[in-house]
């Protein structure tokens, strides 16, 4: 793989966090959606975020991304505070999502949705696109290059140029994530990403964030309703209840905390 796609990759053992939620809360009219909650995720690491409807788990990836800033507390990527950043220089720094409901171009061929993505990283502006210089073609060779080889990791490169919206629904969040991973993160929120799909795609979509966690040794928190899923390959998994983490640990012993089982799980 091109060096470019595989620059977040790192040997050794997990060490520094990568993302510090420090006490992070966000109120809206004085409503909590989020409150003072601590996680920490490191690189290579699968977190699971569960809970209720309601219980504020896409809240907190507004709060990560963004979308929304804290009322208090602070956010921390690498180290350094992204409270007050916009979300596209949070995704600059190495954070990618995927949503609940899908969101591709959808008037966009498969290699077109991939090959956007790219753009956050292009170093030539639009007075070099308009005089189309050496440096602008080359750099667009190399995104293309790198599109290319991210579809056919993900067995996608046969369906290069069909529309986004003609694909099945498995195919549809498979691409989502290729495009997530064409912004070159090293942290990856994936929202719900079994929703709507059967035991069948449900399998598939398991095997396919593992193989995504450790090809491009990513940090992943995912949340998810299926606890199947969530069992599956989770190693660690947070549960907030209105907006407060009431556990945090390995998938077995929140499978059997008592506030757990009575906030969400059940018997």
């Amino acid at each position: 793989m091109d060096p470019k796609m595989a620059g977040h990759e790192t040997e050794g053992p997990r060490m520094n966090p990568l993302l510090e939620m420090d006490r992070a809360t966000v109120e809206f009219g004085g409503l909590r959606a989020v409150s003072e909650l601590d996680l920490t995720l490191r690189q290579g690491e699968l977190v699971g975020l569960i809970g209720p409807n309601g219980a504020g788990k896409t809240t907190v990836f507004n709060l990560i991304t963004g979308v929304y800033q804290p009322t208090s507390g602070d956010i921390r990527f690498e180290g350094r505070s992204v409270a007050g950043r916009k979300p596209y220089q949070i995704t600059a720094r190495g954070v990618a999502r995927t949503f609940q409901n899908i969101r591709l171009f959808g008037s966009l061929s498969v290699f077109d949705n991939v090959r956007a993505a790219f753009n956050i990283h292009l170093h030539h502006g639009i007075s070099h696109a308009l005089w189309r210089g050496p440096g602008f073609d080359r750099e667009e060779r190399e995104v293309e290059t790198m599109a290319e080889e991210l579809l056919e990791i993900f067995h996608l490169d046969h369906l290069r140029d069909a529309e986004c919206t003609a694909l099945p629904y498995g195919d549809q969040r498979r691409l989502e994530i290729v495009r997530a991973l064409a912004t070159r993160p090293k942290l990856l929120l994936l929202d719900e990403p079994a929703a709507g799909m059967n035991p069948t795609e449900k399998g598939e979509l398991m095997r396919l964030i593992r193989f995504t966690q450790e090809k491009f040794d990513l940090a992943v928190l995912l949340v998810e309703h299926d606890m199947r899923v969530v069992m599956g390959i989770c190693e660690r998994i947070a549960v907030l209840d209105y907006g407060v983490k009431i556990a945090e640990g390995a998938p077995e012993a929140i499978r059997n905390d008592r506030k757990v089982i009575e906030a969400y799980l059940g018997e």
